[in-house]
């Protein structure tokens, strides 16, 4: 019976071992970001974006999964200089017109498919949601050591952001922004 409890135990030591299980990284807010980049006719403007909460989630140091929730009140313009200039704009931007974020004060990015493409590179399909609407996004991810990045697109107008839109609007002129943003994302955990 002794011996049969040995046994017994080995193999569930061996079991335990081999047995991989998902392990969830949170990210370091601090020292994350989110970087934009907008365009229109004559300029473009960028800035930042916070995150509230993330995590990656691994199993035996591939990337399986991952969740973000973003603080759409933190959205902040870089490229110009502090003062009225800044501040309407980054006020317009917090609008209705843009991104409501009195009615919508998160944005949300949830993984849905990860495929491995070799070397820390995996593609990924996750669903974004701005403003209560949410659509698929893809984009390749790189993971090195404890940050990952990435850079994607998104079309505004799919999440009902309309203004100055040339193709919603046909009469415009040179006056539009155009429905792509870019975003690009480092995460640290």
């Amino acid at each position: 019976m002794k011996k049969l409890k040995t046994i017994a135990i080995a193999l569930l030591i061996v079991l335990g071992t081999t047995v991989s299980v998902a392990q969830n990284k949170k990210i370091n807010i601090e020292n994350s970001k989110i970087t934009w980049l907008a365009k229109k006719t004559g300029g473009q403007h960028e800035g930042t974006i916070n995150f509230t909460s993330g995590t990656l989630v691994f199993k035996k140091k591939a990337l399986k999964g991952g969740s973000f929730v973003v603080d759409m009140n933190s959205i902040n313009t870089t490229d110009l200089e502090s003062g009225k200039g800044r501040e309407d704009l980054n006020g317009h931007l917090k609008s209705p017109d843009f991104f409501g974020v009195e009615k919508f004060p998160t944005s949300k990015i949830e993984f849905k498919t990860i495929s491995g493409k070799g070397k820390g590179l995996y593609t990924v399909t996750a669903d974004l949601t701005i403003k209560d609407i949410t659509e698929p996004v893809t984009f390749d991810i790189t993971v090195t050591g404890k940050t990952a990045t990435t850079s994607f697109k998104v079309d505004r107008t799919k999440y009902g952001i309309k203004y100055k839109s040339k193709s919603v609007f046909s009469d415009l002129g040179d006056k539009f922004i155009y429905d792509d943003f870019d975003l690009t994302i480092k995460l640290e955990f």
